[in-house]
């Protein structure tokens, strides 16, 4: 009896042990999926559905538009400033393209920071200090005397130049939360704002610079009109990804171990080095050649009407046969366009060359991001991935116009500076080519 007793007694204890150790599995297991739950699934929900279209979405491609407009379109007129310092006796034509090539340089140079920034969640603290900075340092450039150098060069170079880095990248990148398949066109749609700000702001800098209004108030109207479009903009873009959402840790070593993706970067790296001396030395090669002096004030508004349709076409085209496929052609097509200047000697043969040089040199800026994002192996890491990008190739942009202006000289030998950019872009291209065919190889598809 006792030890029947004893069996009895022991039986619920081990039952009750079993149901314990269940209790804690379940309870385990219920905590392990809510914390995957909180981690994983709303990440991936949000880059699961991309909608590729929507009122948020497109809302976001006109922010985008009119940020791309007050940046690079502002950027891209240099030529009108180019021409206005080497006729005020500022410095050398050399010396005066390092004020434009810096505020280029420091647009892609602050693509690194921004690109980690906006992965990590900053995406309107980035717009808040660029539009801060870029209204600020123009009414700056408002006051400065026209023949001292280092004012010019600090306020529109470097003040100019750090306010446009802050907005540019993430005004882009935020395009790729909203689309995926449609990403390319959309990406392009958002740069054609660069190209009506090309066209808008020579012809408004050029009538006011040399009417009434003069160089200083010629400077405010335009700080008046971005501080105006860029907040417009800031209200319009959103993000769809969570503001801390648990990327993977970047690892900038891993993005220099990406063959193709380094490939294309430093493909552009030389194409870039040579694509803007017409945008920095048109106006002052028509004047020169004794051109009438309004065709040399529409010569930039020319180039960038071309680029419009150099930003839209290849973008809709790359998403429909390849990215690659898009972007080749238009590489090689710009090296091949600027040897043509050696034969521009009159009116017609200008005008021809803007459009196209306008829709080749358009259609690679446009294909650029949405190639190497292509590339980016987590949509997620897009920011640390372009701000290398855009890091790596803000040197060429810094380098490619003085060179090209020291090459130019004093005595004006174009020569140099045609085969100069001519060669870099080409062998940019070589690049893209070899990158092209190593996608081809690992996807095992022509359609890249």
């Amino acid at each position: 009896m006792a030890q029947s007793e004893s069996i009895t007694d022991s039986t619920p204890a081990r039952s009750d042990v079993t149901a314990k150790e269940q209790a804690d599995v379940v309870e385990s297991a219920a905590k392990t999926k809510d914390e995957e739950s909180t981690h994983s699934t709303p990440i991936d929900d949000h880059l699961s559905t991309i909608p590729d279209g929507g009122l948020r979405a497109w809302m976001s491609v006109l922010g985008g538009w009119l940020v791309l407009f007050s940046t690079l379109g502002y950027a891209q007129s240099f030529g009108v400033y180019q021409d206005f310092y080497v006729k005020a006796g500022t410095s050398t034509p050399s010396n005066i393209s390092w004020i434009g090539s810096f505020q280029l340089f420091m647009m892609f140079f602050m693509s690194l920071p921004a690109g980690k920034l906006y992965d990590a969640g900053y995406f309107h603290h980035l717009q808040f200090a660029g539009i801060f900075l870029l209204v600020f340092c123009l009414f700056m450039l408002s006051l400065v005397d026209t023949t001292k150098f280092y004012q010019i060069f600090l306020s529109q170079g470097v003040g100019v130049g750090l306010g446009i880095g802050l907005l540019f990248l993430p005004a882009v990148s935020v395009q790729t939360q909203h689309f995926n398949k449609k990403r390319a066109l959309a990406m392009g749609i958002v740069i054609t704002g660069s190209s009506f700000g090309g066209i808008v702001l020579p012809i408004m800098h050029n009538e006011l610079f040399s009417g009434k209004a003069g160089f200083p108030w010629g400077v405010r109207a335009t700080a008046f009109m971005m501080l105006g479009l860029l907040i417009i903009a800031k209200m319009l873009m959103t993000t769809r990804l969570p503001a801390k959402h648990n990327a993977p840790k970047p690892n900038i070593g891993e993005v220099f171990k990406h063959v193709p993706f380094m490939l294309a970067v430093w493909g552009n790296f030389l194409v870039l080095m040579g694509l803007y001396f017409p945008y920095f030395y048109m106006q002052l090669f028509v004047d020169l050649k004794g051109l009438p002096t309004k065709l040399a004030f529409y010569t930039l508004a020319i180039l960038n009407a071309g680029s419009v349709f150099g930003r839209t076409i290849p973008n809709y085209l790359a998403d429909k046969y390849g990215r690659f496929n898009a972007f080749v052609p238009i590489s090689l097509m710009c090296s091949v366009l600027v040897f043509v200047i050696f034969g521009l000697t009159n009116i017609a043969g200008v005008i021809v060359f803007s459009i196209l040089y306008g829709f080749a040199s358009g259609g690679f800026v446009s294909l650029g991001a949405p190639l190497l994002a292509t590339l980016v192996p987590d949509i997620r890491q897009l920011g640390i991935y372009m701000g290398v990008a855009y890091f790596i190739t803000s040197f060429a942009i810094l380098t490619g116009n003085p060179i090209c202006g020291a090459l130019l000289g004093s005595h004006f030998k174009w020569w140099r500076p045609i085969v100069f950019s001519g060669v870099v872009m080409f062998a940019g291209s070589v690049l893209i080519v070899w990158a092209r065919h190593i996608q081809t190889k690992r996807l095992g598809t022509q359609r890249v």
